[in-house]
Formats: structure tokens, C-alpha cells, sequence
């Protein structure tokens, strides 16, 4: 079965003023292989009901989203990012996968990573296979 590369456009959010209280999600879920095109649906479907994701890759086992968080520590945003995808399956038709990793940085390195690493960085505001 072959699976569209087409990539879906999702809004672009940029992060309140208060930079303290923001931290960059990477959220990576992998289970029972699904189709792929399933996958992507549901991760639009996510997207469409919370605009927050910056990105999504995805294959037939294995998801990674990318989005900001707010919250006031990293324990915090930890536990957050820990429930996203647990909290939206039903609504958004999401594979029952598991979280495998969750990486949360702050604001001031997301932005060290992104000088360093300009071109590696994934197309914001896309859906794309991994």
C-alpha cells in the first residue's frame, strides 16, 4: 500500500510573551502498526481541534508531535506533554499507542537549537511521514 507524501499545512503558533512559562514539546507515541494514511488523518484531526501542534511526523507505528506548552515549571510541562495524547485518542481518532519519549526544553534553548541547527530543523506547520 502506498501512502501520499503530501504534507497539510497546520496554523503556525507563536508562544505568548511571557517566555518563562513556555516549553518545547516533542511528544514520540509507537504501538500496533496502523495505516498510515489513518495516522495522518487523525493527526489532522488533532491539529483541528487543538491548533497548538507545530509539526507531526508519523509512520505506521510511530507518531512525534511538536508543539509549545504553557506552564509554570517543567515538572509541569512534563506531566502535560506526558497526557496530550491519552487525553485526545477518542476525539481525534488516534492510535492507542503509547508514549515512548517525551523531551520538554525551555524557550531560550528551543531558540539555541533553532540558530544551531537551521536547516535540520522540520518544516513548521506540517504533517509529514517519517
Amino acid at each position: 500500500m502506498s501512502v501520499s507524501q503530501e504534507t497539510s499545512p497546520l496554523p503556525v503558533i507563536t508562544p505568548p510573551l511571557e517566555p518563562e512559562h513556555m516549553w518545547h514539546v516533542t511528544l514520540t507515541v509507537s504501538g500496533d502498526v496502523q495505516d498510515p494514511g489513518s495516522v495522518r488523518s487523525a493527526l489532522q484531526r488533532l491539529s483541528e481541534r487543538h491548533p497548538f501542534l507545530m509539526d507531526a511526523r508519523y509512520s505506521g507505528d510511530r507518531a512525534e508531535i511538536r508543539y509549545w506548552e504553557e506552564a509554570e515549571n517543567l515538572a509541569t510541562a512534563v506531566d502535560l506533554a506526558s497526557r496530550v495524547w491519552r487525553m485526545n485518542a477518542d476525539a481525534a481518532g488516534l492510535p492507542g499507542w503509547h508514549v515512548v519519549g517525551v523531551e520538554v526544553v525551555d524557550r531560550a534553548t528551543m531558540r539555541h537549537r533553532g540558530e544551531r541547527d537551521a536547516g535540520l530543523r522540520l518544516a513548521g506547520g506540517r504533517i509529514t511521514p517519517l
